[in-house]
């Protein structure tokens, strides 16, 4: 009985071993089987000429190319003209040492008068129009000073009479003088007082009028300040008006003490007045350094340096203005003009040119500027296209769209 029990397991173990020993062999084939397919497959793909690890590679390629160009702005170029794009090549150049101050415009010496009261009175203006940048000619009354309604009379009527008095007086020394009844003394002092009421009386008369004493104007040009206002008393002396010919212009410059070595190799400046945008340049104006302080006036720290030029309109006699003195030059430094710099958050830009209608947004570092140009000390490179003009174009075009990938043709 114990005997068959044994034989009857071990029969059964034999079994099962062989059907795992079967169930091992056919998978082991079918994954044979399959491998061979796939190497089958790979052959006859290579076979017929697609190359996967080729194709990786130029997969590769493109990707780097896309984050190349992942910053570009494209801007059409119908669209460009249309904003009046322009552009500049940039090549290094000669830029002059710069420093940026403030100061202001005068009149030139010469080219103004002050006018002051010729007699003591109540003013009155000679015309409607009598205002502070009004247009004058030579010899234009200006002005009436009348002395009539002041308690010490008419200023015409006592110097007439001033006069006929001392006419008289001498007139009748003259006539004892020849019959010695008065002395030689007597007659010169006579003759003195005579010719001195002579002389008051024919100033006076030149320039009397009905409406009192005329003030006009001695030069042609233009008021550039009013002192008095219309029924104002004044003395005599008393300044009333100014009279600029406006032809020569002296712009007066305050330079801090810091920069009095770097002064003597000032030779010209640029400025800007704040009632526009406009550069102004002395070289384009016949401009000329007249002097350079040597010291600071009293109770200043600054040193004036003056410059006369020519008014070619435009520029008010006495505003005060932003100056750039221009000094030594300097050879092969990069610079831009103003317009192509644009600033955002403390950070300045300026859009280079890729190609046609590519640009791209570039960070600049800059040094000074003279009023029309700025110098860059890092950013960018000779031979590049800077966007001068329409510069604002391509910044809301950036920041209007957004380019998912690089779909702009090189």
């Amino acid at each position: 009985m114990n005997r068959t029990v044994w034989c009857l397991m071990l029969g059964g173990a034999l079994m099962t071993g062989c059907g795992g020993q079967a169930d091992q062999n056919k998978a082991a084939s079918e994954q044979a089987a399959e491998k061979n397919h796939v190497h089958s497959e790979h052959e006859g793909e290579e076979h017929d000429g697609h190359d996967h690890e080729a194709e990786g590679h130029d997969h590769e390629a493109e990707l780097a190319a896309e984050a190349a160009h992942a910053d570009e702005i494209v801007f059409p170029k119908a669209q460009a003209e249309r904003a009046g794009l322009k552009v500049e090549r940039v090549e290094p150049g000669v830029f002059c040492e710069v420093i940026r101050t403030s100061g202001q415009v005068l009149a030139a010496q010469g080219d103004e008068v002050s006018l002051s009261a010729p007699v003591s009175g109540i003013v009155s203006f000679a015309g409607p129009r009598l205002t502070e940048g009004a247009q004058v000619v030579h010899g234009a009354r200006l002005f009436y000073i009348s002395s009539r309604k002041i308690a010490t009379g008419d200023i015409n009527a006592r110097t007439k009479a001033a006069y006929d008095k001392a006419r008289a007086d001498y007139e009748r020394a003259k006539e004892l003088l020849a019959d010695r009844i008065v002395s030689q003394r007597e007659y010169d002092q006579t003759k003195l007082a005579y010719e001195q009421a002579l002389a008051e009386y024919e100033a006076i008369a030149s320039i009397r009028s009905e409406r009192g004493t005329v003030v006009a104007a001695p030069i042609p040009g233009f008021l550039t300040s009013l002192s008095v206002k219309e029924g104002d008393y004044v003395e005599m002396g008393a300044p009333l008006a100014t009279v600029s010919k406006n032809r020569r212009l002296m712009l007066r410059a305050e330079v801090s003490q810091k920069y009095y070595d770097r002064l003597k190799s000032v030779r010209s400046a640029n400025f800007k007045a704040p009632y526009e945008e406009r550069v102004w340049s002395l070289k384009d104006m016949n401009g000329r350094l007249v002097s350079v302080g040597k010291a600071s006036p009293s109770g200043s720290y600054l040193i004036p340096v003056t410059f006369e030029f020519d008014n070619r309109g435009g520029v008010v006699p006495g505003s005060f203005v932003e100056v750039w003195l221009t000094g030594a030059p300097q050879s092969g430094v990069i610079s831009v003009p103003l317009s192509a710099v644009t600033e955002q958050q403390g950070v300045y830009y300026v859009y280079v040119r890729l190609d046609e209608e590519g640009y791209q947004r570039r960070e600049v570092k800059l040094g000074p500027g003279d009023g029309e140009r700025v110098r860059i000390l890092s950013g960018l490179a000779p031979g590049e296209e800077v966007v001068t003009e329409g510069a604002v174009h391509v910044r809301m075009a950036s920041a209007s769209a957004s380019i998912p990938g690089h779909t702009h043709n090189h």
